[in-house]
């Protein structure tokens, strides 16, 4: 099967020689070929070029993209779609003066969800979480990862890695699993935190590398919930299970959480919506990406994270949505972008590469996804006929989706 896509307006991210990710003053630039054409063969890309150029093929199908704009679908490196119900009345209680902090102190927040989940059979949580994934696939999203930790319980958490197993199978979306058993403390070990760490060490991680549930393990390190100590006993746990560190860290306070990522070589940190200079210098010259959640900030209304700060740096920057119940409950990509535009003050072209060459690296993704490249995977955004690409993050209340392409075949 192949299908040839013409007279596209302009093609971004154009990368002949795959790189792995982007860094500093090279996150503003975005290779692009105007008037171009793409050909896929079966599920990858097969070649591309200026529409001058193009040879004579022929295709199965054939797309014409005038006025378009084509790039790599978006790569969401940081999830946690799987959940049981929601938490709107949480929404509601902050818009009435209580913090995240407070409603987490009250019961609610991650202990909230946990018990909804925990009542909850496996078949009504898949049925809710394909209904997320199906919505974030329209929107244009093409891998992402997806955290377990809402389950704070054996049986809990392997649920949920079960459902995300199940959704990597049944959809065409690359999915990466991260074992999240650090998510909170539960309220029967709230006088006992060793209990609990030691069960997450003793008895989930052996049964969920049994059956090969994760790809990742992550750690909420943050005041009230993990110390430095314990995220860095847990990482050393997870590594012995052939499980690599990607890290919550810097969300509310910055306790050196960035600094014990590292040291485990961790292949991400998330949130970093403070941080301090030590923070951004600890990360220079590592092999660790930073992850932005600006929805997430925009929703708790907490700082974002210093990416002007951190360019300047010469760090690299992912872009993910952290959808979840209760701090981001949403998975729209296209909105992340067009918030780190407008509050971050990323450039079209450094959001988009942090979006997708950059959110491919945070998961591992860099030699298959994130980029037009012959031989990675023809997953594609075709846009409706629009201006310039500009316009992706400028026009944030629209939606600018035409098509979406799944390992070749239109989604959408």
């Amino acid at each position: 099967m192949t299908t040839l896509i013409t007279n596209i307006k302009e093609l971004l991210q154009v990368r002949e020689t795959s790189v792995s990710k982007v860094s500093g003053a090279e996150m503003a630039i975005l290779p692009t070929i105007k008037n171009a054409y793409l050909l896929i063969k079966g599920n990858l890309i097969a070649d591309f070029g200026s529409m001058e150029n193009l040879p004579i093929l022929k295709a199965d199908t054939i797309i014409d993209a005038t006025g378009k704009i084509v790039l790599p679908t978006w790569c969401d490196s940081h999830t946690h779609i799987v959940y049981a119900g929601n938490r709107e009345q949480e929404f509601v209680d902050r818009i009435n003066g209580l913090t995240y902090e407070e409603i987490a102190n009250r019961g609610g927040g991650i202990l909230n969800s946990a018990k909804k989940l925990n009542e909850s059979s496996e078949e009504e949580i898949y049925l809710q979480s394909k209904e997320r994934l199906e919505d974030v696939i329209r929107l244009g999203t093409g891998a992402l990862e997806i955290k377990s930790g809402y389950g704070l319980s054996l049986n809990g958490e392997l649920k949920i890695l079960r459902v995300i197993k199940q959704l990597s199978k049944q959809y065409p979306i690359t999915i990466k699993a991260t074992f999240l058993g650090a998510h909170a403390i539960p309220l029967e070990y709230k006088e006992n935190r060793k209990g609990y760490i030691d069960l997450i060490i003793d008895e989930m991680l052996p049964e969920i590398a049994k059956n090969q549930l994760a790809d990742y393990i992550d750690v909420f390190c943050e005041t009230g919930y993990f110390t430095v100590a314990e995220t860095e006993q847990i990482m050393e746990a997870g590594i012995r299970f052939g499980l690599k560190p990607k890290i919550h860290v810097n969300q509310f306070n910055s306790i050196g959480g960035v600094q014990a990522a590292i040291k485990y070589n961790a292949l991400s940190v998330d949130h970093l919506e403070v941080m301090k200079t030590e923070d951004i210098i600890a990360l220079k010259n590592t092999d660790t990406m930073p992850v932005a959640l600006p929805s997430c900030s925009y929703f708790l209304s907490i700082p974002y994270t210093p990416a002007r700060e951190m360019i300047a740096a010469g760090l690299p920057i992912a872009l993910a949505t952290d959808y979840n119940p209760g701090s981001t409950p949403s998975g729209n990509m296209n909105f992340v972008v067009a918030t780190a535009c407008i509050k971050m003050k990323m450039t079209p072209e450094e959001a988009i590469n942090a979006a997708t060459i950059n959110g491919a690296y945070a998961m591992g993704l860099s030699d298959t996804h994130g980029s037009i490249t012959i031989g990675k995977k023809a997953n594609l955004i075709i846009t409706k006929s629009i201006p310039s690409y500009y316009q992706l993050p400028y026009a944030f209340g629209s939606n600018l989706i035409d098509t979406v392409m799944l390992e070749g075949q239109n989604i959408t």
